[in-house]
């Protein structure tokens, strides 16, 4: 089994899945801009094989697998710029796996609610734009509030409530560099994920995590440190609607192997709406903490999925998992943390990750990455109790930044 895996030491996240590949038996050959010596030792140990190359040229991506040699059984790619690229290469050399118009769908978010749409599954009024005029005409017929985001962004960057004409001029300027914008209904109610690893389209693992808030309120709000909790047990039935949704949008997109990663919402009133999907991983440490809500290692058993039709993993759900996202007060470098070994001490049973940044270290931008100046992971069977643990992280931990 000869896997091509895109960009494996970029974002970090990609160096498991390098390693899962070659731990269920593959040999792995890499392609990314990264030069051989700044992989990491973990990608160096997996691989077999490295083509440094940059992504964003097709043709020489192409051309460089073509001189490597070897015939390529996967091709693989878990990070969003470049899953198109991958169903390309797919395409170009005869190799399974999901093909261009499909990878597309999962990208390019009009056309990805015009299949759903079509399946007769509820999704948030849209329409596409590439101007100004044509944002404001679709807001005359969507009204206020709406939402604005990229057609095939990532996450919630480049993503705007607006709830009048001044927010939305304000939203067009922030807007201008990208060439095309959904303009979507604001769905009101709770958010969550529906995340799999499908085996020819049926999903060999399943998993719900919830937002506290909404990533759009988190996104706004400097203050506020986010919480995503996986959910312990999927037979809750305030969650049925929202998994039936999910398998439905997993057989009106014609998923196939691999990871996929949907967000959906519950208004008030029970009603669920989908939000979009992704044919991929989530970011955000979210595998991780699927691995922590299972006691499972996912990167390997994607691999396994992708490359043998298999999962050995454990489906199980023992805990709820919540990582809490911490951002510092100030600016520059952090200078200390308050309330941390109080914490510890309280719960540290039930910690299993924590990775602030420590004093000294620059402060990361909050508008650019949801992991800001760090998290703190904490698991526990029952919802409330982790509940807790999460909301307590949330006001009594604090970085300080200056200088």
């Amino acid at each position: 089994m000869n896997v091509l895996f895109l960009s494996p030491n970029y974002p970090p996240e990609m160096r498991d899945f390098t390693r899962g590949l070659a731990e269920v038996g593959a040999r792995v050959v890499g392609v990314g801009d990264t030069p051989a010596q700044g992989l990491v030792p973990m990608v160096k140990e997996a691989l077999s094989g490295y083509i440094q190359c940059p992504l964003t040229d097709k043709d020489r991506v192409l051309a460089e697998v073509r001189r490597s040699g070897v015939h390529f059984d996967r091709i693989e790619c878990l990070w969003e710029p470049f899953v198109e690229l991958a169903a390309w290469l797919r395409e170009q050399l005869g190799v399974p796996g999901m093909r261009l118009a499909t990878a597309v769908s999962f990208r390019d978010k009009e056309i990805m609610k015009q299949k759903v749409e079509a399946a007769g599954l509820r999704v948030p009024y849209h329409f596409r734009a590439r101007t100004e005029e044509e944002v404001k005409r679709a807001i005359e017929k969507i009204g206020f509030p709406a939402i604005l985001k990229p057609i095939a962004g990532a996450g919630s960057a480049d993503t705007f409530r607006v709830n009048d004409g001044a927010e939305l001029d304000a939203a067009l300027a922030k807007t201008r560099h990208v060439s095309e914008v959904s303009v979507e209904e604001f769905i009101d109610g709770e958010e969550f994920t529906f995340d799999t690893i499908c085996i020819q389209g049926k999903p060999a693992y399943m998993n719900v995590a919830q937002y506290h808030p909404r990533p759009l309120i988190a996104r706004s709000n400097e203050w506020i440190s986010p919480i995503v909790v996986t959910l312990r047990d999927l037979n809750d039935p305030k969650l049925a609607a929202g998994i039936k949704l999910g398998l439905e949008v997993l057989d009106a997109m014609g998923m196939g192997d691999g990871f996929t990663h949907m967000e959906w919402y519950r208004k008030p009133n029970g009603e669920v709406v989908f939000g979009e999907i992704g044919g991929r991983s989530a970011g955000g440490h979210l595998v991780d903490q699927m691995n922590y809500t299972s006691d499972t290692d996912l990167f390997r058993e994607w691999a396994r999925a992708v490359c043998w039709h298999d999962f050995r993993g454990r489906s199980e759900r023992l805990y709820n998992c919540a990582i809490i996202f911490k951002r510092a007060i100030g600016e520059g470098r952090i200078t200390r943390i308050e309330g941390l070994e109080g914490y510890k001490a309280r719960y540290g049973r039930h910690m299993v990750d924590e990775q602030l940044l420590r004093p000294g270290t620059p402060r990361r931008s909050w508008l650019q990455t949801l992991v800001s100046d760090g998290f703190v992971v904490v698991r526990h069977p029952d919802h409330a109790a982790t509940m807790q643990m999460a909301r307590a992280a949330t006001t009594d931990i604090t970085l300080y930044a200056g200088g």
